[in-house]
């Protein structure tokens, strides 16, 4: 057995580039930055970034395209998926990104600091974390959605709900 997931939150550093393809497919990327704060044995306060190439997809890309900014702090599970391309010079190029099947956009509450309400709402209300991670319908498995046909969404949860095979995707 073997299992490729990546759990990211941090911060956007471009706003998302969307693009459509044939039957509206929508693909949305954009760079993600997390980092990790620690004092060395010199009592240096030292900050390291890690930039990631975000990838979404269909739903959730339209979805980040009216709502993703750059700045804006985002709870993103996926896996990793390393392509290559040959570049205008000839060379071969290769790129590591996230293929996210989940998206949370995280706000913070007024007059609350740095904290943060982990309350999963449909609807974008101040100060609550917005769901953004729904799949087509196409894709969402049978014990996937409820009798009212909302979709049951967990992200802490290591069940892999919607999640969509390589040959699905329009690489």
């Amino acid at each position: 057995m073997s299992i490729n997931k990546v759990i990211l939150v941090g911060n956007v550093g471009k706003d998302p580039v969307v693009r459509y393809f044939d039957r509206g497919v929508a693909k949305a990327t954009f760079p993600l930055a997390t980092s990790e704060t620690y004092t060395n044995q010199q009592g240096e306060t030292i900050t390291s970034t890690e930039w990631h190439n975000i990838v979404l997809w269909r739903s959730l890309a339209e979805v980040a395209e009216k709502t993703v900014k750059k700045g804006t702090q985002l709870y993103i599970v996926g896996k990793i998926k390393t392509r290559s391309y040959v570049d205008k010079d000839g060379n071969n190029k290769y790129i590591t990104e996230i293929l996210a099947d989940t998206m949370l956009v995280l706000e913070k509450k007024q007059g609350a600091g740095n904290t943060y309400d982990t309350t999963q709402n449909t609807e974008k209300t101040q100060g609550e974390v917005t769901e953004a991670g729904e799949p087509d319908s196409a894709y969402r498995q049978k014990n996937e959605s409820d009798d009212t046909g909302s979709i049951k969404a967990d992200p802490f949860n290591d069940t892999p709900g919607g999640v969509q095979s390589e040959d699905d995707l329009p690489f």
